[in-house]
């Protein structure tokens, strides 16, 4: 299956800026778009690096989409490469990886099922291309003959991470479906978006999609999808993974399987705070703060203690929208969160020191990149 577009004539393809660009319009780009054997679309504009990378499909080439400011180092490029591309670095330095076009395209027809996007949407992609998820989303619309717009006030689905998705919701009256993946969802989040079809899907840079839900429902694997835990980590082969990776490829996270191809991931074995022997999963008190009425971001991370070996300390971006600027008011606040947290916590997750910071770090795609985040932020 080539990566082909999904609509024609006169029908919109892209809606950037206000600049309506039509299928036929958008091929004849392609058509003329110069030959080579690695194209560059990481600096262009949004309209022109979709150009680009369909016309690096089309001929067979590679075509590099990375962030123009923290490029991974690349050797060598693997032979029948189409996709260049880097990790979001969330959790370190980026990392080149290379894919096939199959190895996304194959995906499609399912992943096109799960959510129910038509050509007749129009889909709002909230973040840089070389964040993979935003890539992949605005790719498989315009395989599927939608529009790739920005105008948040006409778009009818969305992919963004949960985070930008609560941001989001009040300025786009007209979305039916919410793509959600790059984060665990947040009760917050999902309330918040209440009446949407909700689309929750997990995987990883290396794999593409390995499962997804429609919210309520729990993950489960994509057909073609196999995973294992070994030693609570899971485990995964499949046909979307990128070239030169392993048969079966580590993910990193704390997993488990359960019949029926259902999966459940509790988070990052390496984002781990250990207690007095306890292991705190990061992500799990993530997900608890996030849902409380006034954070709008958070980061947990270990502390060295003298004692206990670690505990755990929460770095929040507070809603501001909950609270007026003044002392007084934030203090209340935090409060308020403090006593929340506490009463959904078990004793050794609970926070022993707060920090609020203007803005947490984040990657590309909107991620929290916890790996910058430090105990002795102001």
């Amino acid at each position: 299956m080539s990566l082909r577009l999904g609509g024609s004539g006169t029908d919109i393809a892209i809606d950037i800026g206000g600049r309506p660009l039509s299928y036929d319009r958008f091929d004849a780009a392609v058509a003329e778009w110069p030959d080579a054997a690695v194209h560059d679309a990481s600096a262009l504009a949004l309209p022109e690096a979709l150009i680009c990378v369909f016309a690096a499909a089309r001929q067979g080439a590679a075509v590099r989409v990375e962030d123009p400011t923290a490029r991974p180092d690349r050797s060598e490029i693997p032979t029948g490469a189409f996709l260049l591309v880097g990790t979001s670095g969330s959790t370190g330095t980026p990392r080149p990886l290379a894919r096939t076009a199959e190895s996304w395209t194959h995906s499609f027809d399912e992943f096109t099922s799960i959510t129910g996007i038509t050509s007749s949407d129009r889909v709002l992609v909230t973040g840089p291309l070389h964040a993979t998820m935003h890539l992949f989303g605005a790719v498989h619309a315009l395989y599927v003959g939608a529009c790739v717009t920005d105008d948040e006030s006409t778009a009818t689905v969305t992919h963004a991470v949960p985070a930008v998705l609560r941001e989001l919701l009040h300025r786009a009256p007209n979305l039916h479906t919410a793509v959600v993946a790059g984060a665990s969802l947040d009760a917050g989040a999902e309330n918040r978006a209440r009446g949407l079809r909700l689309v929750e899907y997990y995987g990883a840079a290396e794999l593409s999609l390995v499962a997804a839900r429609v919210v309520p429902g729990p993950l489960r694997l994509l057909d073609r999808v196999e995973a294992e835990i070994r030693d609570g980590l899971l485990f995964v082969r499949s046909p979307y993974r990128v070239l030169g990776a392993d048969e079966w490829v580590g993910v990193g996270d704390l997993a488990e399987l359960r019949p029926g191809g259902e999966l459940v991931v509790h988070g990052r074995g390496s984002a781990a705070v250990n207690v007095g022997g306890t292991t705190v999963l990061a992500e799990d008190v993530e997900r608890i703060l996030d849902a409380i009425v006034g954070v709008k971001a958070s980061a947990v991370i270990g502390t060295p203690h003298a004692v206990l070996g670690e505990t755990v300390t929460a770095v929040l971006e507070l809603d501001r929208s909950s609270r007026d600027d003044s002392t007084p008011d934030r203090t209340a606040l935090l409060t308020r969160i403090k006593d929340q947290a506490r009463a959904s916590l078990q004793k050794e997750a609970i926070p022993r020191r707060w920090t609020v910071v203007d803005e947490l770090p984040r990657t590309g795609s909107g991620k929290i990149a916890r790996a910058r985040v430090t105990d002795s932020q102001p």
